[in-house]
């Protein structure tokens, strides 16, 4: 990996993962544990001899290791990085329109973006789960004392459903889109939809 050789804080960073992939991999393993092939179907566009170099990178430089089933996972140097990540998620929110004819979309990449959307604790927040379904994945939005929780998988018994394309979805559940808007691009809501305006951020 070449380096920049300045001593500037941004340049050490970009040294260890400033690399093409390198922090789609750590977007990868904020979720928790993959094994490698998980990894490559989470990546698409990824050459497999790349994703072994890059990963061999971020083992070195103390951002990935081994658990003791043989999945990569974030140390915790690596976990740290779940900040500046979500910074720039935040950051790259108004990039995030209509999704394009091309843009790949993997269900739990939906986790990251609804963990930014609802990161903060408002404990005027109705404790709810809600299941979030996109092309045939799922993720659960769990509200506890205002505190929200974003995880893969569906939960057994959520108050409110919400399912369609990515963008219809994350529309709705952003704001940008009300819910008549994000029918028109495919996206349907079962159960009770004020629950969805008591959640979002500064909710009155």
């Amino acid at each position: 990996m070449r380096s920049y050789r300045q001593y500037c804080g941004l340049a050490k960073a970009l040294d260890v993962v400033g690399d093409r992939w390198s922090l789609l991999i750590v977007r990868e393993l904020l979720v928790g544990p993959c094994r490698y092939r998980d990894l490559l179907d989470g990546l698409p566009g990824i050459a497999t001899n790349l994703l072994a170099e890059r990963l061999r990178h971020l083992e070195a430089s103390g951002v990935v290791e081994r658990d003791d089933a043989g999945r990569y996972a974030l140390t915790d140097r690596g976990d740290a990085l779940r900040e500046p990540v979500y910074a720039l998620g935040r950051w790259a929110a108004p990039l995030l329109g209509e999704r394009g004819p091309d843009d790949t979309f993997r269900g739990h990449w939906l986790v990251h973006p609804l963990s930014v959307l609802f990161g903060e604790r408002d404990v005027r927040r109705p404790t709810t789960t809600i299941e979030v379904r996109a092309e045939g994945s799922a993720c659960t939005i769990q509200c506890v004392d205002g505190e929200v929780t974003v995880y893969p998988g569906a939960p057994d018994a959520p108050d409110l459903v919400v399912m369609g394309p990515p963008d219809a979805v994350l529309g709705l559940l952003a704001g940008r889109l009300d819910r008549r808007q994000a029918a028109a691009r495919g996206a349907t809501v079962l159960g009770d939809g004020r629950i969805l305006r008591r959640m979002r951020p500064g909710a009155a």
